[in-house]
Formats: structure tokens, sequence, C-alpha cells
């Protein structure tokens, strides 16, 4: 079961993409602050190139406003995700998350097998907005869609609630 609106996101071990790469636990890393966390199937795949992500970057600055950080989530290694934020030209601070073996992913019951179609244990496409690590929103989109973890669906859901206040 994926993790629900009012749990704390789980401590896990994660390379964050930020320029560098660095190690870093989840626990610190949404700690004390509002965040936006977009799940994608995978670092260069078309839905996530160009129009999942995309939407994130345009959008950056809405979300700034709002005092919320933006990240992203895909299975794929540091370096892959370091290539695709620079294809993408992603804006200062939307940090990538690489999460190489799904613990992170698997931990919040988001993750899928892809092995049908030779990409392995993947993440479901979503995003969730938590505030100090607990999860407030959670968007999961039914396979093969994007329509409700959308920049534009995302805003809209944190206005319509106010917890961005």
């Amino acid at each position: 079961m994926p993790i629900q609106p009012g749990e704390k996101l789980p401590d896990v071990a994660i390379r964050v993409v930020d320029g560098d790469v660095q190690s870093r636990h989840t626990g610190e890393l949404f700690a004390g602050r509002k965040t936006v966390l977009v799940g994608v199937p995978g670092a260069f795949t078309p839905t996530c190139s160009t129009l999942h992500v995309p939407g994130y970057i345009h959008h950056a600055e809405d979300f700034k406003a709002r005092g919320i950080d933006l990240m992203c989530l895909a299975v794929n290694d540091a370096h892959v995700m370091r290539a695709w934020a620079t294809s993408l030209q992603t804006p200062p601070g939307l940090l990538m998350l690489a999460d190489g073996n799904a613990g992170f992913t698997r931990s919040l019951g988001l993750e899928f097998d892809g092995s049908a179609f030779g990409m392995g244990v993947r993440a479901r496409r979503f995003a969730l907005y938590a505030d100090d690590g607990v999860v407030r929103l959670l968007h999961v989109e039914a396979p093969g869609e994007l329509r409700v973890s959308t920049a534009e669906a995302i805003l809209a859901a944190i206005d319509e609630s106010g917890l961005a206040s």
C-alpha cells in the first residue's frame, strides 16, 4: 500500500544531484521544509522528459513563491540523473533524487515492475506534497496517464487545500 497523507516519509539513504552528487538521508532532506516530490518512471523516457518534469521546470517560480522546494525522483543512478538534469536545464534548487536500487521508492510503496518492458523496478508516476517530512497530498497516476501529478494539478491542489499558507 502506498504511503498516505498524514504519514511521515521514510528515512532512507539516497543520492542527491544538485550540481554535484551527495549521499543524504531522506529524513534530513525533507525536514523543516515544504516540498513537492515528483516521481517518474525513468530519466530520458518520453513523457517524463517532454511533459512531466518540464512542467515543473516551467512552474518552478510558482512553487518557490509559495515557499515550496521541488525534488524529482527516479529509479536511475546518479550519473544518469545528472545527465538528465543537464539536458533538461533544470533550475538551481530543483533536486534530482537518484534511487538506483529503488529503496526509497519501495519504502513509499510507489514502485511498479516494468520487467516486461525491460525496465526492471521503477517508480510509479506521482507527485506528493510534504511539510516537514509529513505527506499532506499524494497524487498517483493511473498507468499510462499524466493528469493528476502535473505541476498545474499539484499547484491547484495545494492552493485549494490552503496547505502552502
